[in-house]
This record gives C-alpha cells, sequence and structure tokens, in this order.
C-alpha cells in the first residue's frame, strides 16, 4: 500500500536556505512548494529547489565506488576503495614527503553537513598536505578584511536589509544568487519593502542584472576598478564631514580614523570618474545619498572580489561603511548570532594568513590553503614538495579554476587521484579512484554555514526525506573510514588522546550538532528542532560589537598595515583598454552542477557571450552569430547575444559550462555543453594581496569566425 507524507526540510542547493515543503509517496517525490511557515524564506522558493528531486532521480548519479582500470570503470567494494586509497595516499606520502598530497574542496563541501564537520579529521590525518579550495577563486577577500579589521575570518558584515532605509550593491545580483554572504531568500520582496517604506535601492555593475531590473538606479561601472570609486566615496565622507562612528567611536582608535582620511586624500572624485567610467556628478550624489540616509548598506560581493584589487576593495568597503555609521546597527551591516557558532569556538585574534607560501609562485596561504590557482603549477612543476596525489571533494575545478586546460595536463600527471563525487566529471573522470556519498534528500541537514550569513537569526534541522540505498555510504562515513585506515598507524600513545581519537570514529553529525546546539547561546538542541519542523525565529539581527569583536584589544583595526601596504599598487595601475570579459550566473545554474537536470537547460542557450551593440557593430557580428572569443592563453567558440543590458567594451560569459570533454557520465549536460570561461583566464591574473584569482576584467578580442579562420 502506497504511503503518502509530507517533509519540511531546508533547500541546501545554494546559500538561501529556503523552507520546503516536500510531498512524496513511498520513494518518489510528488510535489516540492516553499513553506509558507518557514521565519527565514517565508514561502519562497526558487527553481533550483526542483533540483533535489532531479539530482535524486539522477541515472547518472554514482552511488558505489568506481575504480579506473584497462577495461574502463569497474564498481569496486568500499573496503576495497578505502584500504586502496589509504594506501595510495600514504605509499605517496612516505616516498616524497607529506606535501605531496594535494586537496581541493569545491562549494557544495559547505552545502553537506557531513563533509563539512568530518571532512577536518581527514585533512589533519594527512598531515601537512597542499589544500586548496573554491575559496580563493570566488570570496578570500571577504575573509581578509574580515580578519585583519575584527580579528576573525568568519565576522563577515551581513547586510539587514529588512530594516535599511538604502541599499548599494556593487558587483552582486542577489535576484540571482539569492544573496551569497548574504543569506537571504525572495529578494524581490524584501527589495519591494525597502521601497515602499521610502527607501531607495542601487546597482553598480557593468551589466544590468535581473536585479538591476528590480531596483530604482543603475549605475554602470568598467570592471575592475572599484577601488577608486570606494576610495572616492570616502573621500568624499571626510570632506562633507559626514562621518558618524556612532557606538563605534569608543572601538576605533581616533588616530587610525585620521589616517584613513589622509590615505584617501589623493583619490578625488574627478579621478574616480576618469578611471570608473562614472560621471563626477553621478559619485557626488551617490556619496550624498548613502552618507545621509537614516539608515544605509554598501554591500559588495563576487564583482569586486574576483578582480585584482579585491582585497583591498572589501577593506575599503568596511571603512565605509563603519565611518558613516552603518555598521553594527539596524538598517546597516551587521553581525548574525547563529545557535551553531563557529566564531565563537575559536581563539581570538590568530591571523592565519601568509604563515607559509606556495612552493613555485609564492602565493600566501590563508586559513591552512594555498590559492587554487596555484594547483596546477605546484603538479607540474618538479622538485621536492611537488604535488603527485591529489584528493579532490564536491568539486569540478577543471570547471571553475583559472586554466582549466592546465589543470587537465598537471591531473593526467598526477601519480594517483581520488575523488569524493556523486558525478563522473569533467574532473573525477581523472581520478583513479570515485568515493559517492548519498546525497540530498537522504542525508541529514543543518546549515552550519549559511545561518552565520543570514539577514535573520534563525535555527532549522531538516531530516532525511528517503533512506538512502543499501549498500552506500554517508559523506560522514567515508570520511571516517579513510582517517581510520590513516590514523592506524600513528595513534598517540597518550591513552586520553588515543581514546578521544578512537571515539571520534563513532560520532555522527547529529551528535556533533545537538552538543554544538546545547552549548551555544540559546540553550537548543536537536530534540527542540525536530519538534518544530519549520524552524525557530531567533529574532533579528542585533548590535554585537564590542563583545563580539576578536581582535585582542576588542578594537575595530580600522587601517591595518596588510591593506594600506597595497594602496601602494593603485599608484602604477593603469586602467585596461579594449574588450573586457566578466561572468554572469543564472537562477536555473549552481556552477556546474546543475546541468545534468533537463529542467534547468531546456530553453534557449544560456552559454553565450553577451555584447554592447556598439561594439557587435564595429566587429560586424550579427545576433546569434558563432564567434570566437580569445585570451592571452586560449580561445573559443560561442554564439553572440547582442544588448544594451552590458556596458561597451565589456562582454561577459557565465560561469559553470564547458561539458564537452570526453570520458564523463553526464548525458544531459553534455548535449548542453557550452564553453567553460575558465579556458580563457589566465592563472597568473590575481590580486596580488590576498592570492584570489582575478576572473573579473580579463582582456580578449572576439572575431567572426570566419575571419579567424580565414586569418
Amino acid at each position: 500500500m502506497s504511503v503518502t507524507k509530507t517533509h519540511y526540510r531546508t533547500c541546501h542547493l545554494c546559500e538561501a536556505m529556503c523552507g520546503l515543503e516536500i510531498v512524496t509517496q513511498d520513494k518518489e517525490v510528488l510535489s516540492i512548494r516553499g513553506d509558507k511557515e518557514d521565519p527565514l524564506s517565508r514561502g519562497h522558493i526558487c527553481p533550483k529547489a526542483y533540483g533535489l528531486k532531479d539530482v535524486y532521480e539522477d541515472p547518472d548519479r554514482l552511488k558505489f565506488p568506481l575504480k579506473k582500470t584497462e577495461d574502463g570503470w569497474q564498481q569496486i567494494s568500499w573496503e576495497a576503495a578505502f584500504d586502496e586509497v589509504a594506501d595510495k595516499l600514504q605509499t605517496i606520502q612516505k616516498k616524497y614527503g607529506k606535501q605531496a598530497v594535494g586537496i581541493y574542496q569545491g562549494n557544495p563541501s559547505t552545502h553537506n553537513l557531513g563533509t563539512i564537520l568530518f571532512a577536518r579529521n581527514f585533512v589533519r590525518a594527512l598531515g601537512k598536505a597542499n589544500r586548496f579550495s573554491a575559496t580563493s577563486v570566488d570570496q578570500l577577500p571577504h575573509h581578509l578584511a574580515a580578519m585583519y579589521m575584527f580579528g576573525h575570518d568568519f565576522l563577515l558584515p551581513i547586510p539587514d536589509i529588512d530594516r535599511t532605509d538604502c541599499w548599494v550593491i556593487m558587483g552582486g545580483n542577489p535576484m540571482v544568487s539569492n544573496g551569497s554572504i548574504m543569506t537571504a531568500p525572495d529578494l524581490g520582496k524584501r527589495i519591494r519593502a525597502i521601497q515602499k517604506r521610502g527607501g531607495k535601492v542601487i546597482t553598480i555593475d557593468p551589466r544590468r542584472t535581473e536585479t538591476s531590473d528590480k531596483v530604482d538606479q543603475h549605475i554602470f561601472i568598467k570592471p575592475s576598478t572599484d577601488v577608486w570609486l570606494l576610495l572616492a566615496l570616502i573621500r568624499e565622507v571626510f570632506e562633507q564631514n559626514w562621518v558618524d562612528l556612532k557606538h563605534l567611536e569608543k572601538s576605533i582608535p581616533a588616530e587610525e580614523v585620521a589616517f584613513l582620511k589622509k590615505l584617501t586624500n589623493p583619490y578625488t572624485i574627478n579621478l574616480a570618474a576618469q578611471k570608473t567610467g562614472i560621471d563626477a556628478i553621478t559619485i557626488s550624489t551617490l556619496a550624498k545619498e548613502f552618507a545621509t540616509a537614516k539608515s544605509a548598506i554598501f554591500y559588495g560581493r563576487l564583482g569586486i572580489s574576483v578582480v585584482e584589487f579585491g582585497g583591498i576593495s572589501h577593506w575599503l568597503l568596511n571603512c565605509l561603511n563603519i565611518i558613516t555609521g552603518n555598521m553594527d546597527v539596524a538598517g546597516g551591516m551587521m553581525f548574525p548570532s547563529p545557535a551553531f557558532d563557529t566564531v565563537g569556538n575559536r581563539a581570538a585574534e590568530k591571523m592565519r594568513f601568509g604563515r607559509w607560501k606556495s612552493r613555485v609562485r609564492g602565493l600566501p596561504e590563508f586559513n591552512g590553503e594555498l590559492p587554487a590557482v596555484t594547483m596546477a603549477e605546484e603538479i607540474l612543476t618538479s622538485g621536492e614538495g611537488q604535488i603527485k596525489a591529489m584528493v579532490t571533494s564536491c568539486g569540478n575545478p577543471i570547471l571553475s579554476v583559472p586554466n582549466g586546460k592546465k589543470l587537465e595536463e598537471a591531473f593526467e600527471q598526477l601519480d594517483f587521484m581520488v575523488s569524493i563525487d556523486i558525478y563522473l566529471n569533467e574532473t573525477t573522470r581523472h581520478a583513479d579512484i570515485i568515493l559517492p556519498p548519498a546525497t540530498g534528500l537522504e542525508v541529514p541537514h543543518y546549515d552550519v554555514v549559511f545561518h552565520q550569513l543570514a539577514i535573520r537569526n534563525t535555527s532549522k534541522y531538516s531530516p532525511i526525506v528517503f533512506e538512502k540505498e543499501a549498500g552506500t555510504k554517508y559523506d560522514y562515513e567515508i570520511y571516517t573510514e579513510l582517517t581510520k585506515r590513516l590514523q592506524a598507524d600513528s595513534l598517540p600513545k597518550d591513552e586520553k588522546q588515543r581514546q578521544g581519537i578512537l571515539f571520534s570514529y563513532h560520532l555522527t553529525p547529529e551528535i556533533i550538532v545537538d552538543n554544538v546546539l546545547k552549548t551555544g547561546q540559546y540553550s537548543l538542541s536537536l530534540k527542540d528542532l525536530k519538534a518544530k519542523p519549520h524552524g525557530i525565529d531567533l529574532g533579528p539581527l542585533q548590535s554585537r560589537f564590542p563583545d563580539r569583536l576578536q581582535t585582542r584589544d576588542k578594537t575595530i583595526h580600522l587601517t591595518p598595515d596588510l591593506f594600506v601596504q597595497d594602496l601602494e599598487r593603485l599608484q602604477d595601475t593603469q586602467v585596461t583598454d579594449g574588450l573586457l570579459l566578466i561572468g554572469r550566473r543564472h537562477l536555473r545554474s549552481n556552477n556546474s552542477w546543475m546541468h545534468n537536470s533537463q529542467r534547468f537547460v531546456k530553453g534557449r542557450n544560456r552559454c553565450t557571450l553577451l555584447m554592447h551593440p556598439n561594439d557587435a557593430q564595429q566587429r560586424g557580428l550579427e545576433k546569434n552569430a558563432i564567434v570566437v572569443v580569445q585570451s592571452n592563453i586560449g580561445k573559443v567558440e560561442i554564439p553572440v547575444e547582442i544588448s544594451d543590458e552590458i556596458m561597451e567594451g565589456v562582454v561577459s560569459i557565465p560561469h559553470g559550462w564547458g561539458h564537452h570533454r570526453k570520458g564523463t557520465r553526464l548525458a544531459i549536460a553534455e548535449a548542453h555543453a557550452g564553453v567553460s570561461v575558465n579556458d580563457l583566464i589566465d592563472e597568473s591574473l590575481i590580486d596580488a594581496l590576498s592570492g584570489n584569482a582575478a576572473v573579473n576584467g580579463v582582456p580578449v578580442k572576439v572575431f567572426a569566425k570566419k575571419i579567424v579562420e580565414n586569418y
């Protein structure tokens, strides 16, 4: 007899944490709707929610270990897979040293409870392995600014958009991203609410985005020039005597405020206009509207993070919010109070940056990780410390890290590679063994990371919807088994430490979450959350400084030497002429992960080159023509889409496509392959301060295909 059930769950496919109402019959999903009683999302969902059903039912999803053999991929037992992976990694480390193993963790790691809680034990068991992650092709500048200014890399300021009167969005598209470093579902209604109460929303972007279509004003800006605009705005705040530190005055030394004024004095509005392409009057008006608003938010995201001056841009962004009285106050940039609080569990002010550098290029470490742009060269360059084996987890760096073709070459040279992943994709096809975890609707979930980035304090636990298939493994079980094998020969002699490690093998994600919740500020438990399937509302964001500050002296460090010194680079920097390439995202995409769902790739081709009509006319290009886009490292062929939504001198290709590589098992994605923008992006393009990849503002040339063929 069929059984119909209703489940309440948090969608974990992006940062928004939308509450879902899922109706199932036996092992089938009948419907997925927004949960109207969820205190954060209030019934809103985006199209990606249906991806949970599609991933669960995907015939291409892997469920059991695969091993590459001369006769192709073969399924093997879990025990054989665990034993071989541990043996190969240990053998390589004994022969070449601990650093001969590299680890890359992709963005979905933060969306999977078992991975985020248990992968770290596996990493520790490997010792001084070379670690990489998607952080350094995405958001590293955010974390660096937070660490040096507030004392912790996860003290990230979050926009209190539900109470603000003015919201400036720079280099972000939250209508599509659902926030991003700002967990905020239902952005459309939240933007309209600002406008209804007499507020104003402004976007600053080289493209008139989906968000721009909903706001009061859009300002075009030349890619990678945001730093000059921010400097000019800060200078204008000082010039017009609009500085108001409010309650933070006691937490900021007066000499640092004076020093910031001195630092920004040379950067006039006229200079910013020259660099950015924004006229001086618009910049002046923007400064006044923002600085004199009752409450205001200056929010910056990917567009100012993945550029040449991403580090100092996020520092200046924080400074601008601070000196106008819009930091740690209602309606400004605030700091959540999560029930599962990772910030409160760390010691104060450990500067985990630049403690060592990459072997080949000398780029700085951050939080134990090296910049992802160094991964290929650390594999390809011989010598002591060369990476001989790789572990990839929840990531597809061939499509998401600059110069994917070079990374392909590097992975092929490895002595051994293992991937913890549910797909045979463009990256995992290079592996010797693939270990696929149960996923999505088969796993319990609690958002450890995104409650710490949310615009409202809530807490919610999601039980499983379906039991995992017999013989499959959870991600935490995979990491525990590998960790156990790696530690077998190195357990400490101290009996207490030894028993502690052995006990950790029996932990589950639920046990850890329950323990942390019970010791947190709200004294919750997993039992409490299970009794509230829609989640618990813990209230709006509250002022947290100075108590929440993690600096040793409990002050905000307004002008850290690290950022002040990097300003010197601006003196010799010239704005690049010619076409500049930027990325873009779509509501039905999630990096490279959602392209094997027919519902998300159907319709018109979304992997196009977006170009302004004047730029197209100069090159004799017509709509939908196939063009060649060429950079200093490669070229791709792609249809052109002509629109004035992008400014002149700028072109755009979406991120996450390029499913034409042979040897994958992604039938739908292969049929809608597109091109990888990262095949055009030189891995040497970085923010020299942080080591973050500079994937926006890349110089390119565009030709009609027939012209190139005849050249």
